[in-house]
C-alpha cells in the first residue's frame, strides 16, 4: 500500500461503528429539543441509554426495548430510604411490557448536590439498596453498584457501602451479601489514570463486569481531547471485561460541564468530529467552539490533513 493510500485509509478508518457497547447519557436541553432526535440509534451505533430516572424518555419510547435498551436508574435517595417508589415505577415499566435486564443505582454518592453528585451516606444507600434493587435481582435484572467519582475517597465510599449492605441482608445471622453484577465507572481525567482506576477495581473483583457510565477528557485543548477519546473508544471496544460504555457529551459545547471540546456538538447544534465517530460516522471537520457549521478542518483532522499533504508533496 502505498503511503498516499495508507493516510486515506487513517483518515477514513477514524470512525468506527463500535461493537454494540456503546450507549447514549441522556441530558435533554429543552431549549434544543430537535438534538433530542440525533440519538436515535441508526444501524447499531447506539444500542442502549440512561436518563438518571426510572422511566424511559418519551422522545424513545417508540423505539422497542431490544433495539434501544432503556436501562433504569435510581438517581439518589429520598427522605425515607427504605421507600419503594423508585421500584414500583420500574416494575410498571416491565409491565408494560419493557424487558428491563439491567438497573443502575446512585450517581455519584460520594459527591455533594453542587458537583452534580448525589450525596448519599453509604447506610442509606444500603438500606435504600436493599429495598429497591434486591427486588429486581430476584426478577433477573442485573445490578450495577452506585457509581461513584474517580476520587479515591469513591472506593472507600464502595467499600462501605457494601459493608452496610451485607450487614442489612445478614441480618444478625450468617453473613450474606448484597446482589450485584456490574461496577460502574466515571472518569474524566487522561487515559493512564482511567486504566489504572479500573485496575483497580478489576483487582478486588477480578469477576466483575465493567461500565464505563460517563466518562470524557475534560476541559482539555481540543486535539488531546480528540486523541484520548478514539484511545477510549478502541480499548473499552476490545477488552471483554468491559461491557458497556457512555461518553459524556450529547449536548452542545455552550452546555457543557466538561470543557468545550468535549461535547457532540458545537454552539449551532451540529455535529463535531467526536460526535460523528461515536455514532461511527466520519469526521465532520466542526469545531465545538463554533456557532455555525465549520467548513475547516480541526483537531485531529486537521493534524491528519496536515500529514497527508505532507505526504502528497513528498510524493511530487
Amino acid at each position: 500500500m502505498s503511503l498516499l493510500a495508507l493516510a486515506l485509509y487513517s483518515l477514513a478508518s477514524v470512525a468506527d461503528a463500535g461493537s454494540g457497547k456503546r450507549g447514549l447519557v441522556f441530558t435533554p436541553n429543552p431549549q434544543y429539543p430537535e438534538d433530542n432526535k440525533l440519538w436515535r440509534p441508526q444501524d447499531g451505533d447506539l444500542t442502549w441509554y440512561y436518563n438518571y430516572g426510572s422511566m424511559p424518555s418519551p422522545v424513545y419510547s417508540d423505539i422497542p426495548q431490544g433495539q434501544f435498551d432503556f436501562v433504569p436508574m435510581m438517581w439518589g435517595v429520598g427522605s425515607d430510604p427504605t421507600g419503594t417508589t423508585w421500584l414500583d415505577e420500574v416494575k410498571g415499566v416491565i409491565s408494560n411490557g419493557r424487558n428491563i435486564t439491567h438497573a443502575l443505582a446512585f450517581n455519584e454518592p460520594d459527591a455533594p448536590n453542587s458537583w452534580g453528585g448525589s450525596d448519599v451516606a453509604p447506610h442509606k444507600a444500603a438500606q435504600a439498596w436493599v429495598a429497591n434493587f434486591e427486588p429486581l435481582a430476584k426478577m433477573g435484572v442485573k445490578l450495577g453498584l452506585p457509581a461513584v467519582t474517580g476520587a479515591p475517597s469513591g472506593l472507600d465510599w464502595l467499600k462501605q457501602f457494601l459493608g452496610n449492605c451485607s450487614d442489612i441482608v445478614s441480618n444478625g445471622g450468617k453473613t450474606k451479601n448484597c446482589t450485584w453484577d456490574i461496577i460502574p465507572v466515571h472518569w474524566y481525567d487522561n487515559f493512564a489514570g482511567l486504566a489504572s482506576h479500573i485496575g483497580e477495581r478489576r483487582a478486588l473483583w477480578p469477576d466483575a463486569e465493567i461500565w464505563v457510565t460517563e466518562y470524557a477528557y475534560a476541559h482539555q485543548d481540543l486535539q488531546p481531547t480528540q486523541e484520548y477519546y478514539n484511545q477510549t473508544a478502541d480499548y473499552f471496544d476490545k477488552e471483554s471485561y468491559i461491557g458497556r460504555y457512555s461518553y459524556f457529551g450529547a449536548f452542545r459545547s455552550k452546555n457543557s460541564s466538561v470543557g468545550a471540546n468535549a461535547p457532540f456538538l458545537n454552539d449551532a447544534g451540529k455535529l463535531t468530529d467526536i460526535g460523528a465517530w461515536y455514532l461511527g460516522k466520519s469526521a465532520t471537520g466542526v469545531n465545538p467552539q463554533s456557532k455555525a457549521f465549520s467548513v475547516g478542518p480541526s483537531g485531529l483532522l486537521a493534524g491528519s490533513i496536515a500529514a497527508l499533504a505532507g505526504l502528497v508533496v513528498a510524493s511530487i
